[in-house]
């Protein structure tokens, strides 16, 4: 009997661990640097922004309990890979690369890579332009990777966050910054923005680096989550709650196609 009632007191324990283990809110990994209009955090460390009113719809629709965690950045995909956050909202691209390690829902957004220099600046988005030029970077990101690839005679400098590249760009230390087009597009309209720099345009595509769009990043062989996310993404999408969002933010599709 003390054994048959030690066995079913470990059972009702075991049974308590795992429904509080799945009442556990989701955790929706986003970086930790301002990335306006995505994702801006205010004096309490609250974030704000489209992303994040895109994600918090998306767990609404799908029915999931999530909260928002912020994280580095450049540890963003290992904190997803060893657990720490479930998935990752974090303008994320779907590159070839980044499946091998991780799954992706399907992509809610789209946006190209663009180069900003300095006003009068007569750099143009090419290899031969850049040749000798200081490129600035984000430490970790598909622009990283591009500028690599396809301007190699360039002196690249790497940077934590792209606020700090928009902010030599400002101040001169760097000739260019490769960021995402809207992003780039946001930062040029502030006022140090206006005064310092402007768009030269979009680099050549690179599906195979820039990828196939913007999803969420999930761990591999989850896919009772990923159909969730996706069929938000193509609820809200049809619903109209997508477009209302991002009206708040944007005056152009940024779905794409």
């Amino acid at each position: 009997m003390k054994l048959a009632k030690l066995v079913a007191l470990s059972c009702t324990a075991l049974s308590l661990a795992m429904a509080q283990a799945q009442a556990a809110p989701l955790k929706v990994g986003i970086g930790t640097e301002s990335y306006p209009p995505f994702a801006v955090p205010d004096a309490n460390g609250q974030y704000s922004g489209w992303e994040i009113d895109i994600a918090n719809e998306i767990c609404k629709q799908a029915k999931l309990e999530c909260e928002i965690v912020a994280t580095a950045w450049d540890g963003i995909i290992p904190s997803l890979v060893a657990g720490k956050v479930d998935i990752i909202a974090a303008s994320l691209s779907i590159t070839d690369e980044r499946s091998k390690v991780i799954d992706f829902s399907n992509k809610y957004y789209q946006s190209g890579a663009s180069l900003a220099v300095a006003a009068g600046s007569d750099i143009t988005p090419t290899a031969e332009s850049l040749a000798g030029k200081k490129i600035g970077v984000q430490s970790g990101s598909i622009h990283q990777s591009y500028v690599l690839k396809h301007f190699k005679d360039a002196e690249i400098k790497e940077y934590q966050t792209q606020d700090e590249a928009n902010q030599d760009l400002f101040s001169g230390r760097i000739d260019a910054t490769l960021a995402d087009a809207t992003v780039l597009g946001e930062f040029l309209t502030t006022r140090e923005g206006e005064l310092c720099c402007s768009s030269a345009g979009l680099v050549k595509n690179d599906e195979a680096i820039l990828g196939k769009g913007i999803g969420f990043g999930l761990r591999k062989g989850n896919d009772e989550l990923k159909a969730k996310l996706d069929q938000a993404i193509v609820d809200i999408r049809q619903n109209g709650t997508y477009d209302k969002i991002t009206n708040n933010y944007f005056n152009f599709n940024i779905y794409g196609e």
